[in-house]
């Protein structure tokens, strides 16, 4: 099993490839230890000293590391995905599905800008951020600002501001004119 890796905008994250699905459907953030209970691979990641955080996407798995050097973590990363794909064991355990992240929020007014927005999310932003081992999600609309939950490799990544400004904020603002400003949550 060849397991290729990428590096992020984020330089605390690397992208691991396994050549396989990680997960079917949606995405999974896990941002500490005792979050991880949903998955055996994500608790053997949180093993390897270094490691702070992992995301899973429909095939591949980012983690983020403090401020160990990769040369030093990445073996010990690529030795447990290996073992986890190899095994056939399931990456989640049964009954764990995505991690949606409860809690949207806008007025019902708004319905159908929200519609929208979710779409532009969904066709154009979400793909391109999951090329850089991350995630973007809706999660409210109010006075004009939309609020987004960054997960995975854009969490913490330090052109994270510049991508909701520059780039999700006007695409947004040229095909919503509702919209004012897109702010993290």
């Amino acid at each position: 099993m060849f397991i290729q890796t990428e590096a992020t905008p984020n330089p605390a994250t690397l992208k691991f490839l396994p050549g396989k699905v990680v997960l079917p459907e949606g995405t999974y953030d896990f941002r500490s230890r005792a979050d991880a209970g949903a998955s055996p691979l994500a608790e053997k990641l949180f093993d390897v000293p270094g490691v702070v955080a992992v995301f899973f996407g429909h095939d591949f798995v980012t983690v983020t590391k403090d401020q160990t050097d990769w040369q030093h973590m990445k073996p010990a990363i690529l030795g447990v995905i290996m073992e986890q794909f190899m095994s056939g064991q399931p990456v989640m355990t049964a009954g764990q599905a995505e991690d949606t992240e409860e809690g949207e929020f806008f007025e019902e007014g708004d319905t159908d800008t929200v519609k929208t927005i979710k779409e532009l999310l969904e066709t154009r932003v979400r793909p391109a951020v999951a090329q850089d081992g991350g995630d973007i999600t809706f999660k409210g609309f109010k006075e004009g600002i939309v609020y987004l939950s960054m997960r995975g490799a854009c969490a913490g990544c330090p052109s994270s501001t510049a991508t909701l400004q520059h780039g999700i904020q006007n695409l947004l603002r040229h095909f919503v004119p509702e919209v004012e400003e897109v702010r993290p949550i």
